[in-house]
């Protein structure tokens, strides 16, 4: 029936040539050029003397510097809540001026606002003796954030305590 099939189809039946004889890849033991293969006891002694003489520092796994980092944490966070109390001094900090029941905070300012607009608008309940629109002193530290004259809260300190209160009478409530 194969005498029926065309030339190029009658090749893929033909017989294939003898594969060639190569030379093993392993060798006799006696033949090889090789060191011979030996145990590990060999090499015990100078293994022990590497052993004395090694300074062996392990290193810390990212598991254990997360774990190093939370204990670290929470012993900052608990010795905050021991020693804080101990040092804060207010009194002694340089950077507290006025006294706290003389100013009023004003937050949600509208970006346009300026000192001369607060004093205009709380200059009529009293005298002020300052205003400090607090300012963003770290802008140049975060490149790709949106520039703003100040971050948009500010302090007035008056001159009385009573003069920031106000005599402003309270608006009255309606039910609905």
């Amino acid at each position: 029936m194969t005498d029926k099939l065309p030339p190029n189809l009658l090749a893929l039946f033909a017989a294939r040539p003898p594969l060639r004889w190569v030379e093993p890849s392993d060798h006799a033991p006696e033949k090889r050029r090789t060191a011979p293969i030996g145990g590990l006891a060999a090499y015990l002694p100078e293994l022990q003397k590497y052993k004395e003489t090694d300074d062996y520092k392990p290193t810390e796994s990212w598991l254990e510097m997360r774990d190093r980092k939370k204990r670290e944490q929470k012993e900052a966070a608990a010795s905050l809540v021991t020693e804080g109390p101990k040092q804060f001094k207010p009194n002694e900090d340089p950077n507290i001026r006025g006294d706290a029941f003389k100013t009023l905070i004003v937050a949600r300012l509208s970006y346009d606002a300026d000192e001369r607009d607060l004093e205009r608008e709380f200059g009529r309940f009293g005298p002020i003796e300052r205003i400090r629109i607090i300012v963003d002193t770290h802008a140049h530290e975060k490149p790709n954030k949106k520039k703003k004259p100040h971050r948009g809260y500010a302090f007035v300190v008056f001159e009385r305590e009573k003069d920031m209160r106000g005599k402003q009478t309270p608006k009255p409530f309606h039910a609905i």
